[in-house]
């Protein structure tokens, strides 16, 4: 039997979701990450996003959960392989993958807030005068 069989694939897609399970009921900021992203999707829908800008929310949104969900597998690994003790080099790991989510959240608000605001503002124009 081949190593590239459907049934591998299926095992590796239940694999990936049994991970996704284990992120949203173990990593808060995960959960509020998709929470947001989730609102974000209905607002440009409410907006009428272009193809072009949903393209560009969906990036964005995926580069904000993988840098969350790399970051929680750092932390995980280097939790087990020094079984939780301190070290100063674990602490400086975490810290610069938790700074890689913190990048990519902060360049996600800015692309976010140039997405978005070409559709509010004309609204809110729309509204106020």
């Amino acid at each position: 039997m081949s190593k590239y069989s459907q049934t591998n694939f299926f095992k590796s897609f239940n694999y990936a979701l049994h991970g996704f399970r284990v992120a949203l009921k173990s990593q808060r900021n995960f959960v509020r990450q998709l929470i947001m992203a989730i609102l974000a999707v209905v607002l440009a829908i409410f907006l009428k996003f272009s193809t072009v800008e949903f393209c560009i929310l969906f990036i964005l949104i995926a580069m904000v959960l993988i840098c969350e969900l790399l970051n929680s597998v750092i932390e995980f690994m280097l939790d087990s392989v020094f079984k939780n003790k301190y070290s100063k080099l674990v602490e400086m790991s975490k810290d610069m993958a938790a700074a890689a989510v913190c990048v990519a959240s902060f360049c996600s608000i800015l692309a976010g807030v140039a997405l978005f605001s070409g559709k509010i503002i004309p609204i809110l124009k729309g509204v106020f005068i």
